[in-house]
C-alpha cells in the first residue's frame, strides 16, 4: 500500500491533519503532518501566495517550496530563492477548532513565567511546537531541533499556520543557488491511556534525534544569587568548602560553578561584572584560574566557569562587529559578528583556554540578546529590529547561531556545556544542559516562584529529551524565607533535573545543612522525571508526582 493511501481522519479537529501510513508489510507507522492547503512566502516586496498542482511543489516566480516525506514519515520543507531576499515561508492548514480545547507552546530561549495552557488564539505565537489538549485527546505538532529557521505556530479560528522566519538578521536571507533545508515537521497524538504530560514528553523525544546528555545527574553550587558579581577566589573557595562535605560519597561529584565577576573588567565599564573585554584574563580578585580550579577539585567538587562569548574588545575593527540596533546600541558594549570566521576562531580559543585551565563545565551566557538585541519575551512582532544584516547574509539567523553553538561545542571537547539565554531548539543535541527559565532570585521569592516553578512545570518535557533542563538555582539567602526556599529545593532535588544552590554562608545553619545533605543525595542519583499534575489549569503547578508520590507545594 502506498504510504499516502492510508489516511486516518477523526472529525475535522487537528487530529484530521495527521496522516497515518503503513509499511511494506501493512504495519502502521508513526503519523505525519498532512500537506498544507496554502503556502506563502515573504519577500522584499511583500507576502505572496504560491501555486501548486500536487500540494508538494509550490512556486512563485523563481521561488520554490518543496514538501517531501522522508523515510521516518516526517514532512520536510526545502526552499529555493536564487534571486530574491527571503524573509519567511508560511504553511497553512484548515481545521475545525473544538470549543473545549486548550493549547500550550514553547519559548524562543528561556521562559519568563509566561507559559501555560490557554484557549487557542490565532494571534498568539507558539515557538517551535505546541501541545493541544481537548478532553481525552492530546495532539502535538512541531519542528525538529536544529532547524535552519526560527519557527512558530499559530492555532485558532479554524486555521493552523507554521511560520518559518528565514531572515538573516533584520533582512531576508540571500540564498543564491543553494537549497535551504528549512525544517522537518513532526506530529503525534496520545496513545491509549497516555496522559498529556506523557504525550508531550514522548513528542519531545521525536523532536530531537540525538540529545547530548551528561553521563550522570548534574548538581552543585553557583555563587551568583548571593554574590551577584561581587565574588573572589576566596569567596568561591569558602562557598565550596561550606557545601562540599554535604554531597554524598561516590564518583558523581557536585560542580562548583564560578559565575560572572571573575574576568578582567572593561576599562569603560569598571562596575559591570557581566561585560568584559577578554575572558582569557582574570581580574585581581582571582589571579590564577588554573590554581583555583585545582583547589575546587581538592575540596571535592568539579570546577565550572561562566563566560559571555560574543563580547568584543574596544580596539576591535568595526568590520568585526555587529551594527548598532535598538537593544544593542551601547558603544561601550561592542558585539562580535558570529557570521565571521575570524570571530568564531576567537570564541573557540577563549573556550579552549577556559577548559585548559581545568574547568569541567562552561556556562555560556547572553548570546541571544547580544545577537538579536531582544530578550525572548520581547520577540512578539519580530525576532529583532528590522533593516540590519550580518556580514554573511547568505545564511539565516538560525544557521549562524547554530554555527556559533557548534564552534563552542567543538572547543569545549569533553567538558559539559550549559547554555543560558540560548535558543532552546538550537541548543538541543549540542549542550548537555540548558537554562530553561529566566533568573530566579536570592532577594525576592516572587521572582523564584514566577520564573522557576513555571519553567519547571512546562519544560520538564524537554528534560533528557533535549538536554538536562536546568530550572535555575535555589537562592539560599536571609532575604528569602527558608520555608519557601525549602520547597523549591525539594522540588528541584526530586524532579530528576539539575539542582544548583547559591548559598549565602550566613544563611546556612544546621537545619539548612541537613536538608541540603538530603537534597544533594537525591539529586546525585537518577530519578524519574517529576510530573506536574495540575499543569493543564495552573500556570505555577502546586501538585506534583515525585518519585511516584503525589506532593503538594504551597508557593505563596
Amino acid at each position: 500500500m502506498n504510504r499516502r493511501n492510508f489516511l486516518h481522519m477523526t472529525g475535522l479537529s487537528l487530529s484530521s491533519l495527521l496522516v497515518w501510513s503503513v509499511d511494506s508489510v501493512g504495519a502502521p507507522r508513526k503519523p505525519s503532518v498532512a500537506l498544507p492547503d496554502t503556502v506563502m512566502v515573504q519577500l522584499g516586496d511583500g507576502l505572496h501566495q504560491l501555486s501548486s498542482t500536487d500540494k508538494k511543489t509550490w512556486t512563485y516566480q523563481d521561488v520554490t517550496v518543496r514538501l517531501t516525506y522522508n523515510q521516518q514519515n516526517e514532512l520536510q520543507v526545502a526552499v529555493q530563492a536564487p534571486k530574491q531576499a527571503l524573509s519567511a515561508v508560511q504553511l497553512r492548514w484548515r481545521y475545525q477548532q473544538p470549543a473545549t480545547a486548550t493549547v500550550c507552546g514553547d519559548h524562543w530561549e528561556r521562559t519568563y513565567g509566561d507559559v501555560s495552557f490557554q484557549v487557542p488564539m490565532a494571534a498568539r505565537k507558539l515557538p517551535w511546537y505546541f501541545v493541544l489538549h481537548d478532553k481525552d485527546t492530546t495532539t502535538c505538532f512541531g519542528v525538529k531541533t536544529g532547524c535552519a529557521a526560527f519557527c512558530f505556530w499559530q492555532v485558532g479560528g479554524g486555521t493552523m499556520q507554521l511560520n518559518l522566519d528565514t531572515n538573516s538578521g533584520g533582512v531576508g536571507v540571500q540564498l543564491g543557488d543553494r537549497t535551504l533545508a528549512a525544517a522537518t515537521l513532526v506530529t503525534t497524538r496520545n496513545e491509549g491511556k497516555e496522559n498529556t504530560f506523557a504525550t508531550a514528553r514522548r513528542f519531545c523525544h521525536l523532536l530531537c534525534d540525538k540529545p547530548r546528555l551528561a553521563a550522570q545527574p548534574v548538581y552543585g553550587i553557583n555563587d551568583w544569587y548571593f554574590a551577584y558579581g561581587s565574588n573572589s577566589s576566596d569567596l568561591i573557595l569558602k562557598h565550596t568548602s561550606l557545601l562540599a562535605d554535604l554531597a554524598p560519597s561516590g564518583d558523581n561529584r557536585p560542580f562548583s560553578l564560578i559565575d560572572a565577576g571573575w574576568a578582567a573588567y572593561s576599562p569603560l565599564l569598571p562596575n559591570d561584572c557581566c561585560w568584559q573585554d577578554d575572558f582569557t584574563r582574570p581580574n585581581s580578585k582571582f589571579n590564577d584560574m588554573s590554581s583555583l580550579a585545582a583547589d575546587i577539585r581538592r575540596l571535592g567538587m568539579r570546577p565550572g566557569l561562566w563566560t559571555r562569548p560574543l563580547c568584543a574588545n574596544h580596539a576591535d575593527k568595526a568590520t568585526l562587529l555587529l551594527p548598532s540596533i535598538p537593544g544593542r546600541n551601547d558603544p561601550k558594549k561592542p558585539v562580535l559578528d558570529p557570521s565571521i570566521p575570524e570571530n568564531l576562531a576567537r570564541v573557540q580559543q577563549t573556550i579552549r583556554t577556559q577548559v585548559q585551565w581545568g574547568y569541567e563545565m562552561i556556562k555560556h551566557d547572553f548570546s541571544t540578546y547580544d545577537i538579536l538585541g531582544r530578550w525572548g519575551f520581547e520577540m512578539t512582532d519580530a525576532m529583532t529590529a528590522p533593516g540590519w544584516r550580518f556580514q554573511d547574509n547568505t545564511r539565516t539567523t538560525a544557521e549562524i547561531i547554530l554555527g556559533l553553538y557548534r564552534t563552542i561545542r567543538e572547543a569545549a571537547g569533553s567538558a559539559y556545556l550549559i547554555g543560558c539565554n540560548t535558543v532552546s531548539h538550537l541548543s538541543a543535541g549540542l549542550f548537555e544542559l540548558n537554562r530553561i527559565g529566566d533568573d530566579t532570585s536570592g532577594e525576592e521569592w516572587d521572582r523564584t516562584r514566577k520564573m522557576g516553578v513555571n519553567t519547571l512545570g512546562f519544560r520538564l518535557t524537554q528534560h533528557q529529551t533535549f538536554y538536562a533542563a536546568d530550572g535555575d538555582c535555589v537562592g539560599l539567602t536571609k532575604k528569602v524565607p527558608w520555608e519557601l526556599n525549602k520547597q523549591w529545593m525539594h522540588l528541584l532535588a526530586e524532579s530528576g533535573s539539575p539542582l544548583f544552590l547559591s548559598a549565602q554562608p550566613d544563611a546556612v545553619g544546621e537545619v539548612q545543612r541537613q536538608f541540603i545533605r538530603q537534597c544533594f543525595a537525591a539529586a546525585a542519583k537518577p530519578q524519574p522525571v517529576a510530573e506536574p499534575l495540575d499543569w493543564l489549569t495552573n500556570q505555577w503547578p502546586t501538585r506534583w508526582q515525585l518519585n511516584g508520590t503525589p506532593t503538594t507545594f504551597k508557593w505563596t
